[in-house]
């Protein structure tokens, strides 16, 4: 079986990198945006950074700017509607992966009208149009949204998160400029930086890894593990780095997959509103003691990557503990917390757990699993 790429058609990276957008709009003969960003961004001025490169340019737009944090079959809807009325025929999404996943399904139903019920969106959906030109410009460095080919929705009435995967979602257009990152607070950083480690990690041990996606994801786990306590603490160097490492862990693991981490991780947000990168790291140690007997022997890559002190002299066994314990330090280091108390409760754990293995990630995970042990995962977590 052929292993398929999908990446951006082109992407910016740098300082200033967000000057292209014009051209980028102007060159592909596009005559009006739907600017999709949050109220946050609008507030404290950073979306104006894009649009005052759109009115020095004398492109047309319009705003939507209710993307909630974990944004909502709502939002699409809403999005949607604000599409239309606007008349756009493309889409810059400003902000983190919410605005970027609420861009992706607005613009698939805008030119796939036949999945205008969004939870038809669930999955691998047989959309036969590419959505509408997206510029994606992130605001914060871990979702990778901008290269990849995946959204998350949250089902409200559900109390669920519903993944959704379609090459025909991606950005055309990338544009990472760490300088849009720059106004993230501390425990905004942390948490995206440690979901990015996340996609590196379970995109280097899912079952879809292959060659070329395990360059992508060593390369970012070294690059993320150099520069994000450095980014925490709003250095030029670590934004730099953590603005061109999540993008690189994007371009691997929207490829291959994702695994139990994830799945887990997706309740969380959609149950309790916790912030997603939080979730992430709190559960990826337990995740990778869980597939070590199944993929413990990859760990040795992740810990040199990670620059562990004398990885290469240790047994499989050995280089494995201390590659967990480098992540543990990692996010202990940037303030995640270590484990879910205050956050999970034990009432919820079965509904949780069901929904973690109903969700699309959890194929790829290495190690196969069952509810069973996404409980037991859990539990192990207060």
């Amino acid at each position: 079986m052929a292993n398929r790429f999908v990446l951006n058609e082109r992407s910016y990276h740098g300082k200033g990198a967000i000057q292209e957008i014009a051209g980028e709009v102007t060159s592909r003969g596009l005559k009006k945006a739907l600017v999709c960003s949050d109220p946050d961004l609008l507030k404290f001025g950073v979306t104006k950074k894009v649009t005052d490169v759109l009115d020095a340019a004398g492109i047309a737009y319009e705003i939507y700017d209710q993307i909630k944090p974990n944004p909502t079959i709502q939002n699409v809807q809403e999005g949607v509607e604000a599409c239309k009325k606007a008349q756009a025929d493309c889409l810059i999404a400003i902000g983190g992966g919410s605005a970027m996943d609420t861009s992706k399904a607005i613009g698939i139903i805008a030119t796939n009208p036949e999945f205008a019920d969004v939870r038809s969106l669930e999955g691998v959906a047989p959309t036969k149009n590419p959505c509408l030109p997206i510029i994606a410009v992130p605001t914060t460095a871990g979702t990778a949204a901008e290269v990849t080919i995946n959204y998350v929705i949250t089902d409200v009435e559900k109390n669920r998160k519903f993944v959704c995967v379609d090459p025909h979602d991606i950005p055309v257009v990338a544009i990472v400029d760490p300088d849009m990152m720059a106004s993230m607070p501390k425990g905004l950083t942390a948490a995206t930086g440690m979901d990015a480690l996340t996609h590196a990690i379970e995109g280097y041990i899912t079952k879809g890894a292959w060659e070329l996606s395990d360059m992508f994801h060593l390369k970012a786990i070294e690059i993320i593990a150099k520069s994000l306590r450095g980014a925490v603490e709003n250095t030029p160097e670590g934004r730099e780095g953590m603005a061109l490492g999540q993008y690189i862990a994007g371009m691997g693991f929207s490829n291959v997959g994702l695994g139990v981490v994830h799945s887990m991780a997706h309740g969380l947000s959609a149950l309790y509103d916790t912030p997603h990168g939080v979730a992430c790291a709190i559960i990826l140690p337990t995740g990778l003691e869980f597939n070590k007997p199944v993929a413990g022997k990859r760990y040795r890559a992740i810990g040199k990557a990670m620059q562990v002190p004398g990885i290469d002299n240790m047994t499989d066994e050995e280089a494995a503990d201390a590659t967990i314990a480098a992540v543990k330090q990692l996010s202990a280091d940037v303030g995640i917390p270590a484990n879910l108390q205050g956050i999970l409760k034990e009432e919820d754990i079965a509904f949780l757990a069901k929904s973690a293995y109903a969700d699309a990630c959890c194929p790829g995970n290495p190690r196969d699993t069952s509810e069973e042990e996404i409980t037991e995962l859990y539990r192990s977590l207060l």
